[in-house]
């Protein structure tokens, strides 16, 4: 089978930005300065809590929404610049797109391959049986060309989603709870198929989740609490003292152009610590504790 390849440049990066929702003149901020950058081929993941941010930011990367302040650039094209015709083209081109719904990826009325064939059709991409076939094969989900939405299962449906997602050579793929409607362990062979995806096309992939299981195929994995990026956690593989290979796995606190840091919720619950904490500057560290106050502070 031939290899699609996806150019090499495509990359996320994401500077400051802030989304303010205003209904009924109650203005609600989404994103209160995220900062995010995805390497070119990079495979990550973005998790929160509900209300956190992740889908204001799927959303603004899609080109469904533009951020109220801030810089936003996917494979090198500038969000915020783009006309309306622009915007539209970098839709069908520059990024794939798959839902958590079924209904949302695939019409019902057609087959696998028609569906492919219809959004390659809408973008004027050719050769479109070869790619269809191609990217079916890839997915493993050959066997559902000639199958209709229904007559497929709920893996068989999402991996199909991605192929008609890829179908146009997009640079990045997004991905908004695809595993959402489904089991474990069908979840797990979707999460494996994208990361085939990653690892065969080299198309920068970005799964936004709540489900913490999709950590555990991914390298990286990003935190959004309260609009803004929390903490990272990277993933690579070592050996131990017996020679054999195992995952170690570290957590980063993300820094912001300012300073500024989140403490993991467990952290301060553990230690006590809210309003206030101490700081010393070490030579290779810095030192933070609860602020405990004095019996002379305290009114």
């Amino acid at each position: 089978m031939t290899t699609v390849t996806a150019p090499a440049d495509a990359a996320i990066d994401c500077t400051d930005l802030v989304r303010i929702f205003t209904a009924d003149g109650i203005e609600v901020q989404a994103l209160q300065g995220l900062t995010l950058r995805v390497e070119s081929g990079g495979l990550v993941a973005i998790v929160g809590a509900s209300g956190s941010g992740k889908s204001t930011l799927l959303g603004i990367l899609s080109g469904l929404d533009k951020p109220t302040a801030g810089t936003v650039t996917v494979a090198g094209r500038d969000l915020l610049a783009l006309r309306s015709r622009e915007r539209v083209d970098y839709r069908r081109r520059t990024v794939g797109f798959v839902w958590q719904q079924t209904s949302r990826n695939l019409l019902g009325y057609l087959t696998a391959r028609e569906n492919l064939a219809l959004a390659m059709s809408v973008a004027g991409t050719g050769d479109r049986d070869r790619r269809a076939t191609e990217l079916l094969e890839l997915l493993e989900v050959g066997h559902c060309a000639d199958r209709r939405p229904t007559e497929m299962s709920g893996g068989e449906q999402q991996r199909v989603a991605i192929a008609v997602a890829l179908a146009n050579e997009p640079r990045v793929l997004l991905a908004d709870e695809p595993t959402g409607e489904l089991d474990e362990a069908t979840s797990a062979e979707v999460l494996e198929a994208m990361r085939g995806v990653n690892r065969e096309l080299g198309v920068t992939t970005l799964i936004v989740t709540h489900d913490p299981t999709v950590s555990e195929h991914v390298a990286r994995t990003v935190q959004i609490r309260d609009g803004r990026t929390a903490t990272e956690v990277l993933r690579r593989t070592g050996v131990n003292e017996e020679g054999h290979e195992h995952t170690v796995a570290e957590e980063f606190a993300v820094l912001d152009r300012v300073g500024r840091l989140q403490l993991p919720q467990e952290y301060l619950s553990t230690l006590g610590m809210r309003d206030r904490v101490r700081l010393a500057l070490e030579q290779d560290h810095v030192g933070v504790w609860p602020h405990v106050a004095d019996e002379e502070e305290r009114p």
